[in-house]
């Protein structure tokens, strides 16, 4: 939540600094998240006096400009602007200025071939409104040499984060509360200005929805002049990041961002009949504010005539019944809703307001009349109009909650020592009524207390957070047991190793563009695809990792890098066959750009292939603890036909024919096309759910016994057919002799003269490991043997 400093002073009296002010807040627990100052932004323009205007010798549509800034001689400026004139007091910028529009650094220089020492500015170009069509003109008693952003006022504007259990604080008077309860000022009581009801309202007003609207308050002000709003409230809703729309709308925003109440107000001549609360009917559909559409069930309640429903009740109003610079007579709505039913309703149409996020953690029930008169106060005040008798239909919690406290709880649960009549004082300056045996009735706007517990809270943050001291949890004796689990202990392995061989970590969204998660999603699963995203660049729940780091990689290439390896790890999410989520533990790596740079070694930069990916893939599966030995580098990709990776530059990585571990190559160049990003681009994905768990839970790694013989090296040469995989006859002379042959190489792959046609020469060199004696050559050439037959039953031959 935004409010200028001034905005918070008029409800807070202090001397406080704004230092003091963002320190307190902080200590209160509503967290400062950023101060602006425009007044920064304006630094280098002051207010001039055009003292003459001539034509642009060589352009029509310029002037040179004799300006007096108060300082010396006069200085010469060329202007474009219409309204420019002799005798003016406007806004100048001086060489080196920022213009806040633009950001563009102002500097002497010649303009069509006459020096211009500075530029006249309009209100767009210093970010204080639309208005282009000319320079700013200030009144003749503004002083000539003044910095700006002294004359106009620039407040700073403070950026507080207000946790969802504090909706009393969503409005600037409980944040001035909470301050003057902290001993930063007193709190000013509210105002409002005086009116005098000139009958009854003439529009019966019910409510039909006594669950969902317990309580719907209005009145008819008849004879109001709607227009823009005087310059200080203008102020206040742009220091909140609100633009400001007209009086009536503006006056209704100022109700909600001051004081936590949202209202809402009608064109009275575009209702017919009663306006009433009640629950809508399925189908029924209604046009917002935000002209769109959006269609009803029974489930919410709305506000309607006997015609039309004209608000979705708590979320935005209908355009039908909106106000307009020619409304004259007005109907006043404030209501309490049910935050449960405005929760809901806001999740199902997908509509996210001010008001709804306000209504569904519960705004104060008891201010209702004091809320409406003031918001009837200042229509009168600056629209002028008859107010009506206000209508009261049905009643809000009137209740407060009673909570037996015990004082000596702030010494045993918060930690810190506070007199009891400091204690009650904090309560009390918080709107808490405290008895004699310390019964507290809440206020009807913290709905956030629950019991003494939160009293306690109360109490210690206002005393201060700070004083509560530092004091360390009790150590048993002895060797603290580890607690980290397995899976984040080969998180943890697999972390280290990933950066160990040059990776960069990155965190991705787990949220996606849709057509991105759809490019990556398996063959026939639907996505995860939220029904009220943040944005539509975060719609759907990632199924694949490398999506996001594809997207992060290209942002790097964008801003120049010239290589990213980046590597994540996380969950990809699907929908699982009883329709539940269901989340898989994932590696992902993406390698783009360059390997090695250009260099006069080695000529043009390199970049990464699918060898450089299954390298990679390897490495980590074994920190992971995955049997690599084991391991079968098979074909098709598992996650279906989709172009994702090259099908002639990738590979799977599996534990038998269908448990895959890996699958890691070149990315297709559709892939590449989808994403807009250069290739190639080489990745890998981790199945770390698939991994076999580890059968030893000890820390030690196993001892290393060097054999005592040393072992016996024999290359084989065998024609295979061209299809076979060399693994795969890898894997088959592994086996001939699982006890003697410790290893199994190739080092020559051959194809041409003397090869026959469809066939391959494939070099393998093959590791026998003695035991307790040196092998005979008698065993030597028996162990040859099985390894020719071994690799006869894939049709191989020997050379």
């Amino acid at each position: 939540m935004k409010f200028s400093l001034a905005w918070l002073k008029d409800y807070l009296e202090t001397d406080a600094s704004l230092a003091e002010i963002c320190d307190a807040l902080n200590a209160i627990g509503l967290e400062v998240e950023g101060v602006e100052d425009p007044a920064e932004k304006l630094a280098g323009f002051r207010i001039a006096h055009v003292l003459t205007a001539a034509r642009h010798p060589d352009a029509d549509k310029l002037q040179v400009l004799s300006v007096d800034t108060g300082e010396g001689e006069p200085l010469q400026v060329v202007c474009g602007a219409p309204n420019a004139r002799a005798g003016m007091k406007g806004v100048l910028g001086l060489p080196g200025a920022v213009v806040p529009a633009s950001g563009m650094v102002l500097k002497k220089s010649a303009i069509r071939g006459v020096e211009s020492n500075g530029m006249m500015c309009s209100a767009r170009e210093l970010g204080l409104g639309d208005d282009h069509a000319g320079i700013i003109e200030l009144p003749d008693d503004a002083p000539v040499g003044m910095e700006f952003a002294a004359y106009h006022g620039a407040d700073p504007v403070i950026e507080v984060a207000v946790t969802p259990n504090r909706p009393d604080c969503m409005g600037v008077y409980g944040i001035a509360r909470d301050l003057a309860a902290k001993g930063l000022g007193r709190l000013k009581p509210i105002t409002i200005p005086a009116f005098t009801p000139t009958g009854p309202c003439p529009v019966e007003i019910r409510t039909d929805d006594a669950e969902g609207c317990p309580a719907f308050y209005g009145r008819v002000i008849t004879g109001v002049r709607n227009g823009p709003s005087p310059d200080w409230l203008q102020a206040r809703l742009k220091s909140a990041g609100q633009r400001p729309i007209s009086l009536l709308v503006d006056l209704t925003n100022y109700l909600m961002l001051g004081f936590g109440r949202p209202a809402h107000v009608y064109d009275l001549a575009k209702l017919k009949g009663a306006v009433v609360a009640r629950r809508a009917r399925d189908g029924e559909q209604v046009l917002a504010l935000n002209e769109k559409t959006y269609t009803l069930d029974a489930g919410m309640t709305v506000i309607a005539d006997d015609h039309q429903v004209h608000d979705i009740a708590g979320i935005m109003g209908g355009e039908d019944s909106g106000v307009a610079d020619e409304t004259s007579d007005v109907l006043l709505e404030i209501a309490y809703f049910d935050p449960a039913r405005i929760a809901a309703t806001g999740r199902k149409l997908g509509l996210s307001t001010d008001a709804r996020t306000r209504f569904e953690r519960g705004v104060d029930p008891a201010f209702l009349d004091e809320g409406l008169d003031l918001l009837t106060g200042l229509i009168v005040e600056l629209a002028g109009g008859q107010p009506s008798e206000a209508v009261r239909a049905g009643a809000p919690p009137s209740v407060p909650k009673v909570v037996a406290f015990d004082p000596g709880l702030t010494a045993r649960l918060g930690g810190v020592e506070v007199a009891e009549a400091e204690q009650r004082r904090i309560l009390e300056s918080l709107g808490f009524a405290v008895s004699a045996d310390w019964q507290v009735s809440c206020p009807l706007r913290r709905h956030d207390i629950e019991g003494p517990a939160d009293l306690v809270e109360e109490v210690v943050r206002i005393h201060g957070l700070d004083k509560v001291a530092s004091v360390a949890l009790p150590r048993p004796e002895g060797v603290a047991r580890p607690t980290a689990s397995e899976e984040q202990r080969r998180d943890r392995r697999l972390r280290r190793a990933a950066a160990a061989s040059g990776l960069n970590e990155a965190v991705t969204w787990s949220f996606l563009p849709e057509w991105a998660a759809a490019h990556f999603a398996p063959e026939g699963e639907p996505l995860w695809v939220l029904a009220n995203p943040i944005s539509e660049d975060m719609k759907a729940m990632r199924p694949s990792l490398l999506p996001g780091l594809l997207l992060a990689a290209k942002r790097n290439a964008d801003r120049g890098a010239a290589a990213s390896r980046l590597f994540e790890i996380g969950r990809r999410y699907f929908r699982s066959g009883n329709g539940l989520s269901d989340e898989r533990p994932t590696l992902g790596i993406v390698l783009a750009g360059e390997k090695t740079p250009r260099g006069w070694q080695t000529g043009k930069a390199q970049g990464f292939d699918a060898y450089d990916a299954k390298a990679l893939a390897l490495q980590l599966l074994e920190a992971a603890g995955a049997p690599v030995a084991n391991l079968m580098v098979m074909g098709p990709d598992p996650l279906g036909p989709g172009p994702q990776f090259h099908p002639g530059q990738s590979a799977t990585l599996r534990l038998g024919p269908k448990t895959v571990l890996a699958r890691f190559g070149m990315l297709h160049p559709a892939t590449l096309k989808a994403f807009d990003a250069e290739g190639p681009i080489a990745a890998v994905e981790l199945f770390l759910d698939a991994i076999p768990a580890r059968k030893s839970a000890g820390f030690a790694r196993p001892g290393f016994a060097p054999p005592a013989l040393q072992a016996v090296r024999r290359d084989f040469a065998f024609l295979v057919p061209e299809a076979l995989a060399a693994g795969d006859l890898v894997r088959a002379l592994a086996g001939a002799d699982k006890a003697a042959i410790t290893a199994v190489r190739v080092f020559d792959v051959f194809q041409g003269p003397g090869v026959p046609e469809g066939r391959k020469s494939l070099a393998l060199e093959v590791t026998f490991q003695p035991g307790e004696k040196s092998f005979t050559e008698a065993e030597l050439k028996a162990l040859s043997d099985k390894v020719v037959a071994a690799a006869a039953r894939l049709g191989a031959e020997l050379r």
